[in-house]
């Protein structure tokens, strides 16, 4: 199957990697620890991701803690945390992925596997964390 501009690999991939950053955070190991035990490594994107995710884990943390009013980091479920932290990273750490792409595919990621809120959740946390984190342009638009 062919797909345009790799969205579905990519797609894919940010699947592969929740399941072995969920994996790393049920077993409480670093992510690096899931990467190097599998028999084959994952695709290189999503390799990057649980890699990403796991060097700047403290970073992405904080800037959940300050964000969620009300929730406690380790009290929202664990696909919601992980979906952020997996955005959070592209938006720090990955300027070649375009931020509504960031968003967009979280959401749809806490939609498929998570509660009926965690959409609107993950939405209202990215998108407020992607002002600070790619602020736009004065001249640009929007």
């Amino acid at each position: 199957m062919t797909t345009v501009g790799g969205l579905g690999s990519r797609r894919e991939a940010r699947e592969r990697a929740l399941s072995l950053l969920y994996e790393a955070d049920a077993k409480a190991c670093p992510p690096a620890a899931v990467l190097e035990g599998l028999p084959v490594p994952p695709d290189p994107f999503a390799s990057d991701l649980v890699s990403g995710v796991g060097a700047h884990l403290d970073e992405i943390d904080d800037r959940i803690r300050r964000y969620a009013r009300g929730w406690a980091l380790e009290r929202m479920p664990v696909v919601d945390r992980t979906v952020l932290r997996m955005a959070i990273y592209e938006l720090l750490h990955r300027a070649d992925v375009p931020t509504g792409v960031v968003i967009s595919e979280a959401v749809e990621l806490a939609k498929r596997y998570s509660t009926d809120d965690s959409g609107r959740f993950v939405n209202g946390m990215l998108s407020n964390i992607a002002e600070e984190a790619r602020p736009k342009p004065a001249d640009e638009p929007g």
